[in-house]
């Protein structure tokens, strides 16, 4: 059954809070030349997320991850290992849910720098967007696997409704990091057709990680591809702008619930 238009304009809405849009740039004459502006980068980047104090707890938290879990455990730990008091945890009022930002940031920022490394050590470069698309994706992948054991975890915590919000926004921005990073210089309504659909295919895929136990992952990669290629079909056969978005918001619907969100 289709999804309601509130549906589609509630993921409409998120992706369009998180990440802004480029607009086209007029003529520019060559007398005048001007850089050329980027998707959410069309305005200086704003603060970190986190103060220098947080920062030095959570990457030394980060560490005792893969034993402990995203928990307060960790936090705790973070803490001392930083020549922190356990009670400064307190400066993290999302508790363990600031560690899963953590991880998703962090994990995000990396792949800018890795991308070059990514493509040059491809055997035959990827020529488009797609491809690129789908290395970058998989590269994101594989950053959780030294905490995928827990990642179940962290996702029963990101489906909490105080928590759902910022976790969908961190998302939104990794799909239009991973586009950027790919060279999709589009500034069309599929701008937000092409993010919204590989957000939701990226979460499926990490959900569908979180139980693969094949040799280094493969499974998960040939699911990765598999719905990539499925989204590119249905993308070419759909005839508005208003279908692809419903249908990106009820896979969206599908994801939340798997994670326990209740919709």
């Amino acid at each position: 059954m289709a999804p309601s238009r509130a549906t589609s304009r509630l993921v409409t809405a998120t992706l369009r809070r998180a990440v802004p849009r480029p607009q086209p740039q007029p003529h520019l004459s060559r007398a005048a030349p001007r850089p050329r502006r980027y998707h959410s980068y069309d305005h200086p980047p704003p603060p970190g997320d986190f103060g220098a104090a947080e920062q030095a707890i959570l990457s030394a938290a980060y560490r005792h991850v893969p034993e402990h879990g995203f928990t307060a455990r960790a936090l705790s730990l973070g803490a001392r290992d930083a020549g922190y008091l356990d009670i400064s945890t307190n400066l993290l009022p999302d508790g363990p849910f600031s560690l899963i930002r953590y991880h998703l940031a962090t994990r995000r920022e990396a792949l800018a720098p890795r991308s070059a490394a990514v493509f040059r050590d491809e055997a035959a470069p990827p020529a488009s967007v797609p491809d690129k698309v789908e290395r970058l994706a998989w590269e994101r992948l594989l950053g959780n696997e030294h905490v995928n054991h827990r990642w179940q975890e962290a996702l029963a915590v990101m489906a909490q409704p105080a928590h759902v919000p910022a976790s969908l926004r961190e998302l939104a921005l990794l799909a239009d990091e991973i586009y950027h990073l790919a060279g999709d210089v589009s500034v069309d309504p599929s701008w937000y057709t092409k993010r919204g659909s590989l957000s939701v295919i990226y979460a499926s895929s990490e959900l569908f990680m979180t139980n693969d136990r094949s040799l280094g992952y493969g499974e998960t990669r040939a699911f990765l591809r598999r719905r990539l290629d499925e989204t590119a079909k249905v993308g070419g056969a759909l005839g508005s702008v208003a279908q692809w978005v419903g249908f990106t918001a009820s896979a969206g619907v599908n994801v939340l619930r798997s994670k326990g969100v209740r919709i």
